[in-house]
């Protein structure tokens, strides 16, 4: 399988309900997709209880794979739609992946050959 080089992923954390609106964001930004994941998680800002019992609140785990040259637009637009500058709104960070399969139609579109694409 070819593999691709040159991808980021952008993990961003959000309140359940939010990700839409961030995903949107950052396909007008140059993503090409996006992976939701639901989880449980409390924040530093996020620590409260019902009847003494902690409740962990439900989030969104966004994941982004993104050309390395488009990682910073679409973080700016995450950020901005998901208002993360603010306290308790979630949180985003960038992985470098050093190889990426299964992206099938940048192969095509990009036309590379095995070795180019491993390098």
């Amino acid at each position: 399988m070819t593999q691709i080089p040159n991808h980021d992923l952008i993990v961003t954390i959000v309140k359940k309900g939010c990700c839409e609106r961030i995903i949107r964001a950052s396909n007008e930004a140059g993503a090409e997709g996006a992976t939701i994941i639901p989880a449980r998680g409390t924040g530093v800002h996020e620590k409260k209880q019902l009847l003494g019992i902690p409740i962990e609140p439900e989030k969104e785990i966004i994941l982004t794979v993104i050309k390395e040259n488009k990682t910073k637009q679409v973080l700016d637009a995450i950020i901005e739609a998901g208002n993360l500058n603010k306290p308790a709104t979630g949180i985003a960070f960038v992985l470098e992946l050093k190889q990426v399969v299964g992206v099938v139609h940048l192969v095509k579109q990009l036309r590379l050959d095995p070795e180019q694409a491993q390098k």
